[in-house]
């Protein structure tokens, strides 16, 4: 199966990243190469371009389309490495960062990857399948109490305590391991007249297991501020989200690496001595166009967040 993904929000993403010709540049989420296509077509023979990425598929395809470009060099790692394997290539400072979040329509269409509820595949759901956990170990080996927490917090789905009732009923019959198993155990979790309004009832709960298995806003939350370190003064760092929980992370911590001071609001002065990094370029997240919508409608949902280092 080709490796085809609509890059989303293009344009702005490469607009926000202002790509200087000899400048350094890193995509954290490579996936098919589209964004990291655009970037590597503005630089020089002198500019870099460095792509990450877990997934071997996207590694393939990714460096086979990038093969023209001598600039650009592509690592099979999680970018919360990014620092670690940007200074083992010598790189110690770039000037621009960008992160696509979230599933792949590649790896949502390729149904063995297990990531779909609509088609029945093995429950999979590995972004870098040389992990050995996949979303059959969580859905069969999670307590009651822990399914619950996770189809609440991270699928924000309203029905999480009798989802979860349900798929541990279901498991002690026998083991959950197809896509379609567990999407049918969810459509039985939920009212009837619920489902009818808010889209296809698994969503949320394939959802929460994904970030669960990807430890995908962890992963986020931990990795942000040392990005943001990496930056070359006036260097930018757009993420593109695509559900509220990545974009509040994102959000909050480029306001607080804007607005650092934990001084009480009724001191006179700053006497904590936490310096800004930079300016918020987005005081309101960038969003896809009608003619974007209409054209790729998996990008409904997606928001774009840009920061700018200010040394």
């Amino acid at each position: 199966m080709e490796f085809k993904h609509k890059s989303v929000l293009l344009e702005e993403t490469i607009e926000g990243l202002r790509v200087k010709p000899d400048g350094i540049y890193v995509d954290g989420t490579l996936g098919g190469a589209g964004h990291a296509l655009e970037v590597c077509r503005k630089l020089s023979a002198k500019g870099r371009f460095i792509g990450i990425d877990q997934d071997q598929d996207a590694i393939i395809a990714a460096s086979e389309r990038l093969s023209a470009f001598k600039q650009a060099t592509v690592i099979r790692s999680n970018y919360c490495y990014m620092v670690q394997e940007l200074a083992a290539l010598g790189i110690h400072k770039v000037d621009g960062i960008l992160l696509d979040l979230g599933v792949s329509s590649y790896q949502l269409d390729n149904e063995e990857r297990g990531f779909t509820y609509r088609v029945d595949a093995p429950l999979d759901m590995r972004m870098d399948q040389r992990q050995t956990q996949t979303a059959s170990d969580i859905v069969n080996n999670y307590e009651e109490q822990e399914l619950y927490r996770i189809i609440r917090d991270y699928g924000e789905d309203k029905f999480a305590r009798n989802i979860a009732k349900h798929i541990v009923a279901a498991r002690q019959i026998k083991p959950i391991t197809t896509t379609g198993e567990l999407t049918e155990i969810i459509r039985e979790s939920i009212p009837v007249k619920m489902q009818v309004k808010s889209g296809h009832p698994a969503k949320r709960t394939f959802q929460a297991i994904r970030i669960e298995l990807n430890r995908e806003l962890d992963v986020l939350r931990d990795s942000l501020d040392g990005m943001i370190d990496i930056l070359n003064d006036g260097g930018r760092i757009c993420i593109i989200t695509f559900h509220s929980l990545e974009d509040r992370i994102v959000k909050t911590i480029f306001r607080k690496n804007e607005n650092p001071c934990t001084c009480p609001p009724e001191f006179p002065v700053c006497v904590c001595g936490k310096k800004s990094k930079g300016k918020v370029i987005t005081r309101k997240p960038i969003l896809p166009g009608e003619e974007e919508l209409a054209q790729n409608p998996r990008s409904k949902s997606a928001k774009l967040r840009i920061f700018e280092r200010v040394l």
